[in-house]
């Protein structure tokens, strides 16, 4: 029979596997000295925008992360941790962390993983100044509609210009 303690690691362990597999991003935090209430409020800000929060023992976290061959991103893990993992746009989740984190001088970003890669504290930076996914597919579509929004001007145009010209000939032959 296992005991408890052991138990729990294997738990954390797990845990921390299944949601850095499963989740398209991850960040990791490192916060000293900050109240319950604080912390309470960033995992408030974070549920908004569909991520998570989880705190673990960071032995047992580097050891998940080594065997999921992501060694750089393990020797982040140093100090108070935190994870935060998302499904939901990356875009957002770093916005909202940075914008928590200027109000707060305790919590620091220490790196990510997107999509299986790692990013470094200066990459979450650039990619909480990117647009949000909506409005880059909002771009994306208008750049593609513009050829045939285009198109279809000049076709009405033609059209437009031809029945003119018609009605000016009907007009000098004597027609209404």
């Amino acid at each position: 029979m296992k005991k408890v303690g052991r138990l729990y690691r294997e738990y954390l362990a797990d845990r921390i596997r299944e949601r850095v597999g499963n989740s398209s991003s991850t960040f990791l935090l490192n916060y000293t000295q900050v109240d319950s209430s604080r912390l309470s409020d960033l995992r408030k800000n974070l549920k908004k925008a569909g991520a998570d929060v989880c705190v673990s023992k960071n032995s047992i976290a580097r050891l998940v992360l080594k065997d999921m061959n992501f060694s750089e991103f393990s020797e982040e893990v140093k100090g108070q941790t935190a994870f935060v993992w998302s499904k939901a746009d990356s875009v957002e989740v770093s916005k909202v962390l940075l914008e928590f984190i200027k109000n707060c001088e305790n919590i620091s970003v220490r790196g990510g993983l997107l999509e299986g890669r790692t990013l470094k504290k200066e990459d979450v930076k650039k990619l909480s100044d990117l647009p949000s996914k909506q409005i880059l597919i909002a771009t994306l579509l208008g750049t593609i509609q513009a050829p045939l929004t285009r198109l279809a001007g000049i076709l009405t145009a033609k059209s437009t210009e031809l029945l003119s010209i018609l009605k000016q000939l009907s007009e000098k032959k004597g027609g209404s």
